[in-house]
């Protein structure tokens, strides 16, 4: 009859339900590969651990009895007992064995499950890797980050963690309860069902307080879910939070949203310190009840001294993993919950193989204009162009190129993006411009970052293009970041070029400055353009005009001004502004 830990009613708040276990673990062994034959040899070590340890208690009553018998002898001869070779000392020995034996079984057996759990982990780890590269931007648009992430890290951890404790346990509870309890019922039946008595109340009462911890424990997760949240909005937003004059109501609801996790956290903890102490006394009442007993059966000579020993051996073997089964199931159910939605990932449909011969096209350099309103699907275009999405119907040409012939490297080889939102990893100026070649001399990333206008504010950096960035970029304006990106692509120096409001987070005359760099950089190459200020594209040769995710007008600016739809009205509109 244990005695339970608290963390146990922490864990279970995390415990998931899979929808099909049986289909899962048979496509999880599937998946062990050549691992299984390490589970197999896992469970051949815990079926002679078992035997040994069922064993050693009878064996050691045996040989307690005759110690037992050898005192009383020499006591009624009067002469001093001494254990020999053939007076103890052999079956002592072979206990000593028995004992030595099962230690070692059960470190090989536990290490052979922490390499199968964690060479399993691997092996899922590099499926997942390489399912991310094959699966379409449209998975990532409608799974959050932090949701792919956990399916990355939390359940290949808890299903490593669960195999190598969880498993291996649950292999040595079913036999060690079922052995026990069988020499239990040998021994004696009336004692066997006082432990069997007791040991169900102890399960009851811990399922039962478990239920309850699990709701306070659950209401303080969201507790602590709402102050981590407070926190992050007080942080990113302490600008605006300051600039309209909001400090007070944010702290205050900081102040609520902390108390509200002090009262929750109150309640749980004492709930998963309160059950300890009765669940205890509910193990040591039966404890005490089967000593009474079977003392009364041992003065009756019903119960041998080693017998009375070793049926307390034998509740001890039985209780600990009795009383931790179920959970030990809740967390296997875990761990197959965490497969399922691991096999979930695998299983997502990814981007189409690449055709086996790859066409590339020629590019004679066009600029090519996308304008409309916000949700227009100007960028969805673009997408769709660099095959982030698949189209469902008709062809998309480049140059007379239908893109679908075109391999996924060879077709993003030949394109440069700059994107409204700019992004840079951590690392220095110079690394962040190379990004796209990372061959690039020194010489060709300032002269990148000259075309870029970017030159003149990296070198007044302390130290230069070697200076570190965060992983926020932080210790440079948006502007600044915007120029990178500029430089980057000018780098890779492609032939087609995509800009999303490329010159949107820059002043006026920063913005001029690019416009005249980009002129130089576009020539010779295919531009697409998508812009919101028409001032920057009256020059393309092509304007597309979106709405509703449709081309509703195309022409350049001049015949789109004369027919005086969506585009004239768009223009006049800035204008008249």
């Amino acid at each position: 009859m244990q005695e339970n830990e608290a963390s146990v009613f922490e864990d279970e708040m995390e415990y998931g339900v899979p929808s099909n276990a049986w289909r899962t673990v048979r496509r999880l062994w599937e998946a062990m590969g050549r691992q299984r034959i390490r589970l197999v040899i896992v469970a051949v070590s815990v079926l002679f651990y078992t035997v040994l340890s069922v064993a050693a208690p009878v064996y050691s009553a045996g040989i307690i009895d005759l110690l037992w018998r050898k005192i009383r002898l020499a006591w009624e001869e009067g002469v001093t007992f001494r254990v020999s070779w053939n007076s103890g000392g052999r079956e002592i020995v072979i206990l000593l064995v028995i004992y030595t034996a099962t230690g070692i079984l059960y470190t090989f057996q536990s290490f052979l499950m922490a390499s199968f759990a964690e060479r399993l982990s691997l092996e899922l780890r590099t499926m997942i890797s390489r399912k991310l590269n094959r699966l379409p931007l449209a998975f990532f648009d409608n799974h959050r980050t932090g949701e792919v992430l956990s399916r990355v890290t939390n359940d290949l951890d808890k299903m490593a963690e669960v195999l190598q404790t969880g498993l291996l346990k649950l292999f040595t509870a079913v036999g060690m309860v079922v052995g026990s309890l069988i020499m239990m019922m040998r021994f004696h039946v009336g004692l066997t069902l006082i432990f069997l008595l007791f040991t169900g109340l102890s399960i009851f009462f811990t399922r039962f307080f478990a239920a309850k911890t699990l709701r306070y424990a659950s209401l303080r997760q969201q507790a602590v879910s709402r102050v981590t949240g407070q926190v992050e909005e007080a942080y990113s937003g302490r600008t605006v939070i300051r600039a309209f004059n909001r400090e007070e109501k944010s702290a205050g609801d900081m102040r609520e949203a902390v108390e509200e996790l002090a009262r929750t956290s109150r309640n749980a903890d004492f709930m998963m310190n309160a059950v300890n102490p009765f669940i205890r006394f509910v193990n040591r009442v039966g404890q005490a009840a089967i000593a009474v007993f079977a003392g009364k059966l041992l003065l009756d000579g019903v119960l041998t001294v080693g017998t009375f020993q070793a049926f307390f051996q034998y509740v001890y073997q039985a209780s600990e993993p009795l009383t931790e089964a179920a959970y030990m199931v809740n967390s296997l159910q875990s761990s197959i919950a965490s497969v399922e939605r691991i096999f979930e990932l695998l299983d997502e449909k990814e981007i189409r193989k690449d055709p086996d011969v790859s066409r590339i096209p020629e590019n004679p350099g066009e600029k090519i204009a996308v304008v409309g309103s916000t949700g227009a699907g100007k960028t969805t275009l673009i997408n769709l162009l660099m095959r982030f999405y698949e189209v469902n119907g008709g062809r998309i040409l480049l140059d007379g190129t239908d893109i679908s012939l075109m391999s996924y490297e060879g077709l993003r080889r030949h394109f440069g993006m700059v994107l409204q939102d700019t992004w840079l990893f951590e690392g220095t100026i110079a690394e962040n411009i190379a990004y796209g070649r990372t061959d690039a001399s020194r010489d060709e990333i300032v002269a990148a970052a000259k075309a870029a206008r970017a030159d003149f504010f990296i070198r007044t950096l302390p130290r230069g293009y070697d200076t570190v960035l965060g992983s926020d970029a932080e210790n440079i304006s948006a502007g600044q970041k915007q120029l990178l990106t500029i430089a980057r692509v000018m780098l890779c120096n492609p032939a087609v070029l995509i800009l999303d409001e490329a010159t949107s987070s820059v002043d006026t005359r920063t913005e001029m400055e690019i416009g005249k760099a980009m002129q130089e950089l576009m020539k010779r190459r295919t531009s697409f353009v998508i812009a919101h200020r028409l001032s920057t594209i009256v020059d393309a040769d092509l304007i597309l005009v979106m709405q509703n995710g449709t081309i509703i007008e195309k022409g350049n600016h001049r015949e789109l001004l004369q027919s005086g739809g969506a585009y004239a009205d768009l223009y006049n509109s800035q204008f008249a502004q």
